[in-house]
């Protein structure tokens, strides 16, 4: 299954999480808040279980935010793909060949035209929005950059996957597990 058919990929901040997922027919996940010794067993028991993992660079503890950083996941874990805001880690995992999400906040006008700017410099293979309830937004940053959209951050119910599905997102992240169980029994 291509990570792009799945309309939820969930988003994983305990071991209680991460369990559930391995249990799920999810087959991508995205790795929040772990800790750096964690690492080698998530990636082993996700490998057992057939499972595709995605790395928030940004917030693993005990490693560096930085290329450096990223570089050290690509060799040792050969995730997926990595998350993150940082336009260096993005263009280290292209040049691992692992899929690059380059997260965008949207806060404010100024912001955003920053963000736009970095994903000229980094090309991103995808970019995650946050927070991902804001339609209009989603569809403004497809548009503008073509490229495919993850919605993520504060998306609370199945109206809100829906309508960050129906503006162009392909799909959502959560760790909200409701949402989880909603569309996995689609």
């Amino acid at each position: 299954m291509d990570i792009h058919c799945q309309k939820i990929i969930p988003a994983m901040k305990t071991m209680k999480d991460f369990e559930k997922f391995l249990n799920s027919r999810y087959m991508c996940g995205v790795l929040l808040e772990i800790h750096i010794s964690q690492l080698k067993s998530v990636f082993h028991y996700a490998r057992q279980h057939g499972k595709k993992l995605i790395v928030h660079a940004d917030l693993i503890q005990g490693l560096s935010h930085d290329e450096h950083g990223a570089e050290y996941l690509c060799q040792e874990f050969h995730p997926h793909g990595l998350i993150s805001t940082r336009g260096n880690v993005i263009i280290k995992a292209k040049q691992k060949k692992v899929l690059a999400i380059q997260r965008v906040f949207l806060l404010d006008s100024h912001a955003l035209e920053k963000s736009y700017q970095l994903i000229e410099k980094t090309e991103p293979d995808c970019i995650e929005v946050i927070p991902g309830a804001m339609p209009h937004m989603i569809r403004e940053v497809k548009e503008r950059t073509g490229k495919p959209i993850y919605a993520g951050g504060l998306i609370r119910t199945i109206d809100d996957v829906e309508r960050a599905l129906e503006a162009g997102a392909v799909a959502v992240t959560t760790s909200n597990k409701d949402l989880w169980k909603h569309y996995e029994e689609r």
